[in-house]
């Protein structure tokens, strides 16, 4: 192989490697896992362009990632907002649950943050019901919410990189 094949192979495996960074980075609630795919294919979509290398088919798979990362993080923030708000969750209790896995991943690790949320969020609703039960029903709303949201979020990350691979290869 020539260099050039080897450098365009190192390319192409960087952008698939920040796009699984991405993929695994949708455990962490607020880690923007599918936008980090998506930048890694705009490095890629601009690099391939200023080399020439861009077809209109291309660009037109580029525009549906592009959709598909938008719609994911709508996706994302209606589903889990909608859950714990079924389960009687206050906006106050969810914004406490964010505040607390973004300080956990801050100042702990993203890790923490998974599990500082329901944590914080419980807080926040015990706080504001002096009821346990309820509490813990308005968290375990979020977290349906947030299961629900992650497989969403996967499904729509698997197919970006689905479509990155296709462009790739084609």
């Amino acid at each position: 192989m020539s260099g050039t094949n080897w450098l365009e192979i190192l390319f192409q495996s960087v952008t698939l490697a920040f796009m699984l960074v991405g993929l695994l980075g949708l455990i962490i609630p607020i880690f923007p896992g599918l936008l980090v795919m998506w930048l890694a294919a705009t490095v890629y979509a601009v690099i391939e362009a200023l080399a020439g290398n861009v077809s209109t088919m291309d660009w037109v798979v580029f525009a549906v990632m592009t959709l598909l990362m938008m719609s994911g993080e709508v996706v994302d923030n209606v589903i889990v907002a909608r859950k714990a708000r079924e389960s009687g969750t206050s906006w106050v209790s969810i914004g406490a649950g964010y505040a607390a896995a973004l300080l956990a991943s801050l100042f702990l690790t993203p890790l923490a943050g998974i599990l500082a949320t329901p944590v914080g969020m419980f807080v926040a609703e015990y706080v504001r019901l002096r009821d346990w039960r309820r509490a813990l029903a308005s968290t375990r709303g979020w977290l349906v919410g947030f299961g629900w949201s992650f497989a969403a979020r996967f499904g729509i990350g698997v197919v970006m990189i689905l479509l990155w691979l296709l462009w790739i290869w084609t």
